[in-house]
């Protein structure tokens, strides 16, 4: 069900920037943005040409401004140029195209990695049936991308049905019939996005994309779907899909990305007059900034952006920020987790001897101070469970800190150069004994795991906040509770917790994150990693601790890349997060591997490696 449409800006706000008030201009800017952003971006797909369309766009909406009669049809005002503009770049890109080599055209087109799509599912943590929905979207031709762009934010209460007719110039009756068109070439594309992911994948449709260079294209879904149609083993594919208006209620807009600052358009163009009032004043002061030779609307990351407090899903699938989430194992105390992720971990530690007990602090006082600066060498490590040989590949792995999801290390050897760090996992784990047995090791204590996850320590903000002075009082550096996803959400389950433990005078001394990426590509996956790190540390200013990561994609069940993909990310990753002054320590996931299975350990025994274990140990 839709939700209620925003009206738009108020139109006090509207009339005092047509009357050249620079204030009201530059926050009118600044709520405009992420729509304009949105529908660019997905009409273009994220084409290279999106940060020019969406700069001229609110060039002329501040040109234009002194000419709009009635503010409050400032919103269908804004989506008519929007979309205009758009249009506009389609002429000129096929005017261009006539008269330019194809090798010319194509340097032009930005990453695939880059395009729309992709940032919706890697900055709003979209899985399953959302992401396949999103996938879907490149499968479209241009006239339905363009309507596309329109009917989604529709769908997610941005805007209403005549802004979207209005901005087509259709009437809604019109309107209606291409809305209708547009969704049904969208539920095919759904369906050729499941039968291209299926594992096994049937043979013919492997035969019939033979001569496919894996580009989603309108002429490719039709070929698809005909052999979609009549093969009894594809049939049956749109079975359980639930409908888009639903899949699309409730999510925020894509965020806007740090480039853009409204404030440095203004200067660009003569601050608006009231209208009748002939001319404006020219402003002085610097033209819009080049990035890459592309001119956009500035540099900062000042912008503010929508976004909708509600998670948009259980688990990120690529990233955000390549942000996909998980499932740690349980506590590792005489138990053996599995070297993959765990689908149902312990929700507890299991018993374990009481180590006695050091005199508790007061839950106010630090009784460390986190340093100021970690050596490289010290910030690798790696999350370990039990397996045949695991102190001895811990201590080959060449991992200066580890840890095991629990507040002891039963049957783990701690190598002379190695440090253990204690976890206290979830609800059940907050006990005299295990803060007991935290505080015997080291000067660090790790929140807790997950808690926005339901299979793992599936706490509420609140019940981890009541819990919390009792961590504090172990007297280590705290570490916040390791969420799954979404670390750099406005009004995410960390989010939450953090303006909850400042309002409360709580201590959270650093920033516990896990981080999972679904894009196999080592300069892509690093760049995404890097971006969610980096949008985590803006919104909190605290070091950061990585204490899961790996490439692995749980869009479609579990997949893993190949094992020379998962080194070279290693041997990648290490080196960015090293280069990286706020955060001060990473730990992979994990130590052990399965020799018959694909996974990201380390170490199928304790002396021999997998790829992705010689590209660890190499690392520095």
């Amino acid at each position: 069900m839709t939700e209620k449409p925003r009206s738009g800006p108020d139109a006090g706000l509207v009339t005092a920037a047509c009357a050249g008030d620079r204030q009201a201009l530059d926050h009118l800017l600044t709520q405009c943005l992420p729509l304009v952003y949105n529908i660019v971006g997905r009409a273009l797909n994220g084409h290279a040409d999106v940060d020019d369309v969406v700069q001229e766009t609110l060039l002329r909406m501040v040109r234009g401004l002194p000419k709009l009669r009635d503010p409050a049809a400032f919103r269908s005002w804004l989506v008519a140029i929007t979309i205009r503009q758009v249009r506009d770049r389609e002429q000129i890109r096929a005017a261009d195209r006539d008269r330019r080599a194809h090798l010319e055209d194509a340097e032009a087109i930005t990453d695939p990695a880059l395009d729309f799509a992709g940032l919706t599912i890697l900055r709003l943590g979209l899985t399953e049936q959302r992401r396949e929905v999103v996938e879907a979207t490149r499968w479209l031709d241009p006239d339905d991308q363009e309507l596309l762009s329109l009917w989604w934010l529709e769908e997610t209460g941005e805007l209403e049905r005549a802004h979207l007719a209005g901005a087509l110039g259709l009437s809604d009756r019109h309107a209606s019939v291409r809305v209708q068109r547009m969704k049904k070439q969208m539920e095919v594309s759904r369906v050729v996005v499941r039968a291209l992911v299926a594992e096994p994948r049937c043979a013919e449709l492997d035969e019939t994309a033979s001569t496919w260079d894996g580009t989603p294209s309108a002429l490719w879904r039709k070929r698809f779907a005909r052999h979609i149609r009549g093969c009894g083993v594809c049939q049956g594919l749109d079975e359980g899909l639930l409908p888009m208006d639903r899949l699309l209620s409730g999510l925020p807009l894509v965020a806007v990305p740090a480039r853009f600052d409204v404030s440095r358009i203004l200067d660009a163009v003569p601050t608006p007059a009231p209208s009748g009032h002939g001319g404006a004043r020219r402003r002085h002061g610097r033209r819009p900034g080049r990035i890459g030779g592309k001119q956009v609307v500035g540099g900062s990351a000042a912008v503010a952006v929508v976004v909708v407090a509600a998670l948009v899903a259980p688990r990120l699938t690529g990233g955000s920020s390549a942000t996909t989430a998980v499932a740690s194992p349980a506590p590792v105390v005489s138990v053996t987790p599995s070297p993959t992720p765990s689908a149902s971990p312990s929700a507890s530690p299991s018993p374990s001897p009481t180590p006695k007990a050091k005199p508790s602090p007061s839950p106010s006082k630090h009784t460390a101070a986190a340093p100021a600066h970690i050596a490289s060498g010290a910030k690798k490590g790696v999350g370990v469970w039990s397996f045949g040989g695991v102190s001895q590949a811990l201590a080959a792995s060449g991992a200066s800190w580890y840890y095991t999801w629990s507040t002891q290390h039963s049957g783990i050897t701690t190598p002379s150069s190695g440090s253990f760090v204690p976890m206290i996992w979830g609800a059940k784990s907050v006990t005299d004994s295990s803060l007991a047995q935290a505080r015997s090791y080291g000067p660090y204590l790790l929140g807790f795991n997950e808690p926005d996850m339901a299979q793992q320590s599936n706490m509420t903000v609140d019940q981890a906040l009541e819990l919390w002075p009792k961590l504090m009082a172990a007297g280590k550096i705290l570490g916040s509770p390791a969420v799954a996803y979404g670390g750099d959400t406005a009004g995410g389950w960390l989010d939450r917790f953090m303006s909850g433990a400042e309002a409360k005078g709580y201590r959270v001394d650093f920033i516990t994150l896990h981080w999972y990426g679904g894009d196999f590509r080592t300069p892509q996956a690093v760049d995404q990693l890097k971006s969610y790190l980096a949008a985590v540390y803006a919104r909190y200013h605290k070091p950061i601790w990585l204490t899961e990561y790996a490439l692995i994609d749980f869009s479609q069940g579990t997949r893993f890349p190949s094992a020379q993909q998962q080194a070279d990310f290693v041997t990648a990753s290490t080196k960015a997060l090293d280069g990286l002054s706020y955060v001060r320590r990473y730990a992979w996931f994990g130590l052990g591997a399965d020799p018959s299975k694909p996974s990201s350990g380390l170490f199928t025994n304790g002396t021999t490696t997998t790829a992705a274990g010689r590209a660890f140990q190499s690392a520095d």
